[in-house]
């Protein structure tokens, strides 16, 4: 009889014990190229982690590892979070590219988002941007903005993307300085705000009165602020680093797309894509505008960015030359996305040469 009754308390409480018993929170781990920071690519990631944080609550559980060199050591800290449990991993720059690929290999069930890159697998997607819209909104300003028509930019890596980047901003500043000219000073790093700074100040001794930048830290916008000339951010407001001379920034928005991705994870549906939108999907927008812009390059920019949402207009819309006189665009004609996306020389009005 004991027995029987041990029987049925049994089964009597196993739907309270079954009950009692959580589902495991989906596990997502971030691999950052650079310091979470304040202001730069690895933040505007990193607030899109802490969006899905906010979102999903207790039902994913997310981690990160910030400046991770690409290579070897990214491969490292990707297998890591593999094997720590993590579920779903995005890599976010563009040397985890192969590091990401390799890694998935070894683990078909871990789903991997991979920024910036181009390769993808069964359980890898690709991700970015457009950009290179508000790149060509922020010429426009720089453009108008600018007394000499000289304008630095200070680059990471040659790389499509980068390059894609420099050429957009050259469109735009063109469009209202027809005769404006870009020189660019390579860094060979996402992250070197000492080096940043200097290189902007070496483009201000030869007459750039605007500098932009594609890389990670507020250097060059500090730059600009000490020797007074306005400035051109990236990634996301920097404007905290330069009152006077930061007149907005190409800003990057995540927080839908990561939302959408945990979603599909989540709900069985995530398949292997790649992703590259812009305005038209709020994953791209700019900084708010420094005061010292005339109200009416404001409402110019305004009608631009009104058109590029509607796509109605593309930055890369011919005639466009290159800076060796090659025509890469006739009239009317947009330079396609296969095109773009390997991006490997200057349009007309940047200065040098692409170093090899």
């Amino acid at each position: 009889m004991k027995i029987i009754t041990s029987f049925l308390l049994f089964f009597s409480l196993l739907p309270l014990a079954m009950a009692d018993k959580k589902p495991k929170p989906l596990e997502v781990g971030f691999v950052y190229v650079s310091p979470t920071g304040e202001a730069g690519w690895t933040h505007t990631h990193d607030l899109g982690r802490q969006h899905i944080e906010k979102v999903f609550g207790n039902t994913i559980k997310t981690r990160y590892v910030e400046s991770v060199k690409e290579g070897a050591d990214a491969e490292r800290v990707i297998m890591q979070m593999a094997k720590g449990g993590a579920d779903l991993i995005f890599s976010t720059s563009f040397g985890f590219m192969n590091p990401t690929l390799k890694v998935a290999k070894r683990f078909p069930k871990v789903t991997f988002m991979h920024a910036t890159g181009y390769k993808r697998a069964k359980n890898v997607s690709t991700y970015f941007d457009r950009i290179y819209e508000a790149r060509y909104l922020s010429g426009v300003i720089a453009g108008h903005m600018s007394k000499s028509g000289i304008s630095g930019y200070v680059a990471a890596f040659p790389i499509p993307e980068v390059i894609r980047g420099i050429n957009a901003y050259t469109l735009g500043f063109r469009s209202v300085n027809p005769k404006g000219k870009i020189k660019v000073v390579w860094m060979n790093s996402w992250f070197d705000p000492a080096k940043e700074r200097e290189a902007a100040e070496s483009l201000i001794r030869q007459g750039a009165d605007v500098i932009a930048q594609h890389t990670d830290s507020p250097g060059p916008v500090q730059g600009a602020e000490a020797a007074g000339v306005y400035a051109i951010g990236y990634h996301s407001d920097m404007s905290v680093y330069g009152k006077k001379a930061h007149l907005t920034s190409p800003v990057h928005n995540w927080n839908g797309f990561y939302e959408d991705t945990v979603n599909q994870v989540l709900k069985g549906t995530w398949k292997s894509t790649d992703t590259w939108e812009g305005y038209s999907a709020n994953m791209t927008t700019l900084a708010p505008f420094n005061p010292a812009i005339p109200q009416s390059v404001i409402n110019q920019v305004k009608q631009l960015e009104a058109q590029i949402k509607a796509k109605t207009l593309h930055p890369f819309t011919g005639p466009i030359t290159s800076n060796k006189g090659k025509i890469l665009a006739k009239k009317g004609q947009v330079i396609p996305d296969e095109e773009l996306r390997k991006m490997q020389v200057y349009v007309e009005g940047v200065e040098g040469e692409l170093p090899n």
